[in-house]
């Protein structure tokens, strides 16, 4: 197909628009196997994924499901629903289209299944409950199309592996399957497409016109940034005034605690009563209903909101987009740019906020890699294995398989090419019998092998089981919150933050604050009464670490001759570090010693992000612990470790040392709360530890308490277990991140720059300020009780004993 049908182009011309190049070359290349398209947010990609399959669907005819429509976001399937109902209702075609998702109704699942629309809808999740039932191959097999949309979103977390398996699965059920991958921001589209792509098949790619550059600032406001924090609660004043001169302002936050404090700051100053919502995760899905309609209607003047406005949602006339905080990376702040503006060839309009000084400079260098369309990103590695088991339970829910049939469809998936049989035979064995260490407990007993050959449940009623634990999204440990005498749900919070809370405590929520009355059945009711001030609740998920792009180019930036996009302040501050110490560089890891308040201060300046420099801080604490150094805590940024003890680091390079860390943090992990944290997540989406069952939904503390026993019960029995090296390889990955550590003693090779100083230099002093510090219990803080109680003992007129 290379033209526009005749029925479309008057369609087109009756709204006096014009097909784009790309909407007409995704037209003429309807016939690929696999394609991707990058366009521009607002560039019409979703039209132009879609064009093909409303053209070929035009004249009737097909029976079944022809296209299914995968992306990030509920709301982003219900959205599509709505604006492709558009030009079908307008042009008059015989096509039904429908979305299914965790809010579409049972009745509506099973006739979905019976009889399947032209055009389906849905996430990730609910594909893989759709592959898991023995009536797939019917529902599926007249399949010919799939498109992915906002693929890069999907491809960066174990939600993207998911779905590859599962187009994995829907290839052998629809062979000849067409796919379709769209995106706005993609900072390796051969990486990417290699992902959608039926391995080892190529993939072919396609650019749009990416449009005008972004028109994007940082904020200049007549109050300087703070030393440390990250509320920016000093740019409120300004951010209003943004408010004030614009339609529509998305403000986006990197937490949604940082929302929350920001609503609740921004509402206390909204001398004008502007109407502004909040927008986040944790929030009830009535209350995020409520904010997006009010977003459509255009009722609102602006949104504070954190990920969950990310993706290519069309929420109406959003003029501006402020980030608050330093983005972490350059690709997100480019995606929500593209929330502005939304339309072809029109300019976005963004300013970013830095939250305190040091964030000044990673603002500047962010929005030169921006300008520059240089986008950063970490990459994704091979296939994670404990998705593989659950796509083999999966596999096994809908009917008897083969193992060499199963291999050779995974490793059509393209981040699970390379994978070894004994690797897949691992993880079969593990799904069937739970390993070596387990195999004697019934509940793990989940395959069988028959005569055959084939493998199948051992108990087909445990399907029901397995399906209410699908997915790779996990939960942390949330409980919901209820106003005490209605049935309104509010949204949710830690559980281990409401076990904090006592009767008449405040917190903020949905940007109010409310006051805890109690918990009843695992729901924390509150009252409207405020008379405390309020604390604010504590979310999981991860804290953006800077990229190691964006670190580097900080460390370029400071060490430039060029310092004219940074305000004079922050000049002022970098040319006072020159003079009383030295710049950190790239090469070399400055490493600064000073006395403060009575204390030995080590600043190590090494970039290498929050969570790489949080885990040096453990590690070099314990290094120091054992050389006798009396560390007594340290805390950590995204730029350096700052360590304080009773005795001075005279030479930190042996503390550096590649191969003594290395050491160090085999020690550190074997007993670590973070690999307990990592493996109960592991253990989740591998299916080994369940979080629901029917009638009862097990606590978070009830899940944590069960994964606990089982890593200690492998760590001690079965240390080679599948789960356990599963889980290494994702906490070194992840919440350790040692491989940006590696990075960073790569790149400095040994060489320490160690610099001593009489009192704090320019750049180590925001670190004493910073929150979060950790407390080092060891022989520091016994010789310190000692002292104290020496003290105690001869002002008591007792003399030492």
């Amino acid at each position: 197909m290379s033209a526009l049908p005749p029925r479309f182009a008057d369609w087109f011309a009756s709204k006096g628009w014009t097909i784009h190049p790309h909407q007409a070359d995704m037209l003429a290349r309807a016939d690929a196997p696999s394609l991707m398209l990058i366009a521009p947010t607002g560039g019409g990609k979703t039209l132009a994924g879609f064009l093909p399959t409303l053209a070929e669907l035009a004249d009737g005819g097909h029976e079944g499901l022809h296209t299914l429509y995968v992306s990030p976001l509920k709301a982003l399937a219900a959205d599509i629903r709505r604006n492709l109902r558009t030009p079908v209702e307008e042009m008059g075609l015989p096509i039904r289209i429908e979305d299914r998702t965790g809010d579409t109704s049972a009745h509506a699942k099973r006739r979905q299944r019976a009889d399947p629309p032209h055009i389906l809808l849905t996430t990730p999740e609910s594909l893989a409950l759709l592959i898991s039932y023995e009536d797939a191959p019917r529902m599926f097999a007249g399949l010919q199309r799939v498109i992915v949309d906002e693929i890069h979103a999907l491809a960066e977390s174990k939600r993207g592996d998911q779905l590859m398996l599962a187009l994995s699965r829907l290839e052998a059920l629809a062979p000849g399957l067409r796919r379709v991958g769209l995106s706005a921001t993609v900072e390796d589209p051969a990486g990417l497409a290699a992902q959608l792509a039926k391995a080892p098949d190529p993939c072919e790619i396609l650019y749009a016109d990416p449009g005008p550059p972004p028109d994007i600032s940082m904020l200049v406001t007549e109050e300087r940034p703070p030393w440390a924090g990250g509320g920016a609660a000093y740019a409120i004043p300004a951010v209003l005034e943004e408010v004030k001169r614009h339609t529509t302002t998305l403000i986006f936050h990197n937490t949604r605690a940082q929302a929350e404090i920001f609503f609740h700051r921004l509402w206390l100053e909204n001398e004008d009563a502007l109407p502004i919502g909040i927008h986040h995760g944790s929030l009830s899905r009535v209350a995020r209903d409520r904010v997006e309609a009010a977003m459509l209607a255009g009722e609102l003047r602006a949104i504070v909101c954190t990920g969950t406005l990310d993706l290519g949602i069309d929420w109406g006339d959003v003029d501006l987009v402020i980030q608050i905080g330093a983005p972490k990376n350059v690709k997100k702040l480019v995606q929500r740019i593209g929330r502005a503006n939304h339309r072809y060839n029109a300019p976005s309009k963004a300013l970013i906020v830095p939250a305190n000084r040091f964030e000044v400079i990673e603002c500047v260098a962010a929005l030169e890699a921006a300008r520059a369309g240089e986008l950063d990103g970490e990459p994704r590695g091979r296939g994670p294995q404990d998705v593989l088991c659950q796509h083999i339970l999966i596999r096994a829910c809908a009917g008897p398989f083969l193992a060499d049939d199963l291999y050779a469809e995974v490793r059509t998936a393209g981040a699970y090419a390379d994978l070894t049989r004994a690797e897949f035979d691992d993880c079969l064995a593990f799904v069937a019998t739970g390993g070596y260490a387990l195999r004697a407990y019934d509940r793990w007993q989940r395959l069988k092998q028959g005569p055959d050959g084939t493998w199948s449940l051992r108990d087909p009623r445990a399907t029901t089981r397995i399906r209410m634990n699908l997915g790779t999204i996990i939960d942390y440990d949330n409980v919901d919150v209820r106003m005490r005498g209605s049935r309104q749900m509010l949204g949710e919070i830690e559980e281990g933050f409401a076990a904090t809370l006592h009767p008449g405590e405040t917190f903020l929520i949905g940007g109010q604050v409310v006051r805890y009355e109690g918990l009843k059945e695992m729901i924390v009711e509150v009252s409207r009464r405020a008379d405390k001030e309020p604390r604010v609740a504590t979310y999981g998920g991860t804290k953006f670490s800077t990229t190691t792009e964006l670190q580097h180019r900080i460390l370029a930036l400071i060490n430039s001759d060029d310092w004219s996009d940074l305000p004079e302040h922050v000049r002022d501050w970098l040319w006072l570090q020159q003079d009383r110490s030295q710049m950190p560089q790239a090469d070399r890891i400055l490493v600064e010693s000073f006395p403060f308040e009575g204390r030995a201060h080590t600043c190590l300046h090494t970039f290498a992000g929050r969570n790489a420099q949080q885990t040096l801080g453990l590690l070099l604490t314990h290094r120091m612990e054992q050389a006798g150094l009396h560390p007594l805590g340290f805390v950590a940024t995204d730029y350096a470790t700052l360590i304080w003890g009773l005795d001075e680091v005279t030479d930190p390079a042996p503390l550096l040392s590649r191969e003594d860390l290395t050491d160090g943090l085999e020690t550190w992990l074997s007993g670590n709360a973070v690999m307990k944290r990592t493996f109960r997540n592991v253990g989740i989406i591998a299916g080994l530890i369940e979080r629901n069952l029917p009638q009862l939904k097990k606590s978070g503390r009830q899940a944590t308490f069960s994964s606990d026993i089982l890593y200690d019960t492998l760590h001690k029995y079965d240390p080679d277990h599948l789960l356990l090296r599963i889980t290494r390889d994702e906490a070194l990955r992840g919440l350790v991140s040692f491989g940006r550590i590696e990075e960073m003693l790569g790149r400095t090779a040994g060489r320490v720059d160690h610099v001593r100083l009489e009192g704090p230099s320019p750049l180590a002093a925001p670190m004493l300020l910073e929150r979060g510090r950790v407390p080092i219990e060891g022989a520091g803080r016994q010789r310190l009780m000692e002292v104290e109680a020496d003290r105690l003992l001869r002002e008591s007129g007792l003399g030492a004993l």
